[in-house]
């Protein structure tokens, strides 16, 4: 009989499927393309190929260009000015063979004829540095683009060459062949800038008090642009913003700065002995075995007496290192210096830090055991470190990275005392630059094109680098802070940006110089989107091991976007194309709310609906013996249902109700609910996500249920779940715990409780 009664309600429902179908073909709706949120990315990504497999990782042609460096660079203190002579040996890994090279001149973005002030829209600002004013308003100032004074074969010969502002091109005497190596010379000086006034990513900071200045060199040689298998000559311009593309090499420089000067950089120091002096000798030894505290090198009383020398000697430092992609050095007769050793898997590296009086104390205290802690974060979220120090570099308004060196702001007042904020901005600037030397200086992707693929993936490690050296080290937090005060990667920081005037936001995948609120959309939303992808939708185990995978795939080679997302799938069996979709191809939001909670009763007799079925159908309602009967309170059924006494009581066990339906099997299986609720969520933002839902019962307990995002996958607007409880549910509350960015929040509650959102709040705050 059970069957029977199956087979009659199943006939109902398939057929009255069956009339809307035909009542649908009255009304033929024209047709459209895929907008499915959850449709695979095929029409983004380029099809796999030899050098570039699908899974994400480099293909069995994968291939990356060498250029190798010998450099002769002169500091001329008092005049501000850099010579130099290198010669570059580029090896044509490629199957292709080249007519001509070209070479980035970074430094001719500051040239007097530079194009770079004219692309930007300008009006005076309210107030301005005077330094600033005057250089953009009073003065012309000197030249700093490049003076190129020879490009030669390295037998003396005039080379051909064509300079296009920031890209100068070599024309090679042959077709350079595949597996061919080329050397060739560049003679070359430009005026150093001073970049506290005049901006820049490196330059001088002048000291009027005593004459001095600290120098935090970078960009400051001809360097060779990459070729690729993705688009041949990356040739894009430098406007100023986006920063740079390199390959991989290998570098010998020889650094002549006046004798009195400390100087560090990118590689091996080779000759320490004939410029540290014997004190500076034993005290590094020292620290090489010091992995607690920092070892001071050169103190602050060696450091001001030097800065009253001015020595007319010279010293030259030489510095090797050998597959990094770039170089870097920081030099000045004020700079105090310190190091101290960290493990890193099965080696000892130095982390280092080079600062002026005006750091201290904050710098002598904290700088170097921020390095070294960063150093251990990274290679646990990453690879081991493979470089033998790091460097710390204090810079007044600067935040800058180059292979094994940064620059970093960070200054207490003239009285050495400091605020939280400078204290934790400090911190925060020597991590994130730290991490750099993973993303990008290793995993080596195009900052030119893709800022958010050094700058996102950086600042996501950085936010669990921060929360490590706040447990690390809690003497470094306020009494206030429990944890360490991280400004991006937790969710509710991008709900301001993401709920904001559509009119001024890119989507992620937008080249850097283009997007609008640049650090919103560079650092910020994609630390947010990989923050919230490893704590709720992939969980840590996951997420740690693609992330982990994409690191170790694609250290010192160039990965692109699709090189990542493939490789976070393919390490994980998570298909992610509907994250990937929404947070870094549209600029969507999150916004999801209870939109509707209906409850209902069970009844003893079939329902308004069921009854209208049978009669369309012709059955007899009597014949219709269905186990239950849904009845949603306050309906007209409830009312009639109530009346009769057809409902049951929520006192009474629903298995006695059932007991005379089910197989004594079936009986031992069943659950006693007592309560029933049609939920309905729906999702006025377009971006999917997970919906995160917790339960408030009546004796106060709570439970959370998470459903996946897939349960948008065939309605984009508004999904429903019928619940059955044993206890009463008071209320519903969705995201909890502030996790996916939920831009609105007025919404997310059952009852409905008005409350400020997080872009509520962060509008108040801004306008008071």
């Amino acid at each position: 009989m059970r069957k029977i009664v199956y087979f009659c309600l199943s006939l109902v429902f398939v057929t009255s499927g069956m009339y809307a179908q035909e009542e649908e073909k009255e009304q033929v709706k024209t047709g459209h393309t895929n907008t499915n949120k959850f449709k695979q990315l095929y029409d983004e990504f380029s099809t796999p190929n030899m050098y570039r497999a699908a899974s994400g990782a480099p293909g069995v042609a994968y291939y990356q260009q060498q250029a190798d460096y010998k450099m002769d660079i002169v500091l001329d203190d008092k005049l501000a000015k850099i010579t130099g002579d290198e010669t570059i040996t580029y090896t044509n890994n490629s199957p292709d063979n080249l007519k001509y090279l070209w070479v980035q001149l970074d430094q001719n973005q500051r040239a007097q004829d530079s194009k770079s002030p004219l692309i930007e829209s300008s009006g005076f600002d309210p107030f301005a540095l005077p330094g600033q004013f005057t250089h953009d308003y009073l003065q012309n100032g000197l030249d700093r683009g490049f003076h190129i004074e020879a490009v030669t074969l390295t037998n003396g010969d005039a080379l051909p060459h064509m300079i296009n502002r920031t890209m100068m091109r070599i024309e090679l005497p042959e077709v350079l062949k595949s597996g061919d190596k080329f050397s060739f010379s560049i003679k070359w000086w430009y005026n150093v800038n001073n970049h506290v006034d005049e901006g820049g990513r490196s330059g001088y900071e002048f000291f009027p008090e005593n004459g001095n200045r600290s120098y935090v060199i970078a960009q400051f040689y001809p360097r060779m642009a990459v070729y690729s298998d993705v688009e041949g000559w990356q040739n894009s311009q430098f406007w100023g913003r986006d920063e740079f593309a390199l390959p991989f090499g290998d570098f010998e420089v020889n650094i002549t700065v006046p004798a009195d000067h400390i100087l560090d950089g990118t590689g091996v120091l080779t000759n320490r002995k004939e410029v540290y002096t014997k004190d500076m000798m034993k005290r590094y030894e020292d620290a090489k075995k010091s992995f607690v505290e920092p070892v001071i090198i050169a103190n602050q009383a060696e450091a001001e007496a030097r800065e009253k020398s001015f020595s007319e000697k010279t010293k030259t430092w030489k510095l090797k290192a050998e597959n990094v992609r770039d170089f870097g050095f920081a030099t000045s007769r004020k700079y105090i210096l310190d190091m101290m050793a960290v493990k890193v898997g099965s080696k000892d590296v130095m982390a280092v830090s080079l600062y002026s009086k005006e750091g201290n104390p904050l710098w002598e205290a904290w700088s170097t055991k921020a390095v070294a802690s960063t150093l251990e974060t990274y290679s646990r979220m990453t690879f081991d470190y493979p470089y033998h120090k790091a460097i710390s570099v204090h810079a007044q308004r600067q935040g800058m990275e180059y292979p094994m060196i940064c620059w970093n702001y960070g200054r207490p007042e003239k009285d050495g005392s400091y605020s939280d904020r400078v204290k934790y901005g400090m911190m925060g600037v020597i991590i994130h630059e730290v991490g750099h030397n993973f993303f990008p200086m290793i995993v080596n992707s195009d900052e030119r094109q893709w800022t958010w693929m050094d700058e996102g993936l950086n600042t996501f490690v950085q936010y669990v680098a921060e929360q490590d050296f706040g447990e690390k080290y809690p003497a470094a937090l306020s009494e206030k802070d429990k944890h360490f005060p991280s400004d991006r990667g937790p969710a509710k920081m991008i709900v301001p940006y993401m709920g904001g005037d559509q009119d001024f936001i890119a989507p992620i995948m937008t080249k850097g110089i283009n997007t609008y609120q640049f650090g919103n959309n560079a650092y910020g939303k994609p630390a947010t989107a990989l923050n919230i992808l490893r704590e709720t939708v992939m969980g840590h185990e996951l997420f740690d091991y693609a992330f982990k995978e994409y690191a170790h795939r694609w250290k010192f080679k160039h990965p692109t976007p699709e090189d990542f997302f493939r490789t976070m799938e393919d390490a994980s069996a998570f298909d992610l194309d509907w994250y990937w979709r929404g947070w870094f191809y549209t600029t969507d939001w999150v916004d999801i709310g209870v939109k509707e909670v209906k409850k209902y009763f069970v009844s003893s007799e079939p329902n308004a609906y069921v009854k209208d079925m049978a009669k369309a159908q012709g059955f007899d309602v009597k014949n219709l013996r269905p186990l239950v009967f849904m009845v949603e309170e306050g309906s007209e059924d409830y009312k009639v249902e109530l009346s009769q006494g057809n409902l049951l009581d929520h006192s009474t066990p629903l298995k006695e109700y059932l007991m005379d339906n089910f197989t004594p099997e079936e009986r031992a299986k069943l659950k006693n609910p007592k309560y029933f609720y049609n939920i309905t969520f729906n999702k006025p933002g377009g971006l999917v996500m997970p919906i995160i839902v917790e339960y408030t019962y009546a004796d106060g307990t709570k439970k959370n249920e998470t459903y996946p995002a897939q349960i948008w996958r065939l309605n984009d607007n508004e999904v429903s779940k019928a619940v059955a409880s044993e206890k009463e549910i008071v209320s519903i509350k969705i995201d909890p715990n502030e996790e996916t960015a939920d831009v609105d929040t007025n919404n997310n509650t059952w009852p409905a409780v008005e409350q400020p959102s997080e872009f509520d709040e962060f509008k108040s705050q801004s306008s008071n």
